[in-house]
């Protein structure tokens, strides 16, 4: 019996221990600090008129959604955060640091500074 009762424990420890391996990354993709080049989700890294600054600006102002461009990666920023929004919008063409829950090509921003 007590055999049986170690066995069990050490089965319901490993099995617990494997979930939480399992889980672990998906736990750590909450929040995530990234640096890149702020833009627009409608030009990425290709911008249609002017510099890379006025052409977000204006973007933006049409509609288009602020994007940072990370690489090969574009990932649109999602935020009503006015001082985020204000920090984009001076970084426009330049380096920013984002920190946000990354969701697919999404980042739902916490915060944004200028990348040092």
């Amino acid at each position: 019996m007590k055999l049986v009762r170690r066995r069990l424990t050490l089965i319901a420890a490993l099995t617990f221990s494997a979930g939480l391996l399992v889980a672990h990354p998906v736990l750590a993709a909450g929040k995530q600090t990234l640096t890149g080049e702020v833009g627009d989700a409608m030009c990425g890294k290709k911008h249609m008129e002017g510099t890379a600054a006025d052409c977000t600006r204006t973007c933006v102002t049409h509609g288009s959604k602020y994007a940072l461009v990370v690489g090969d990666k574009i990932y649109t920023l999602e935020t009503t955060d006015k001082a985020v929004l204000a920090t984009l919008d001076q970084q426009a063409g330049k380096n920013a640091t984002v920190t946000g829950t990354v969701s697919g090509d999404s980042v739902a921003v916490s915060t944004a500074v200028a990348a040092k």
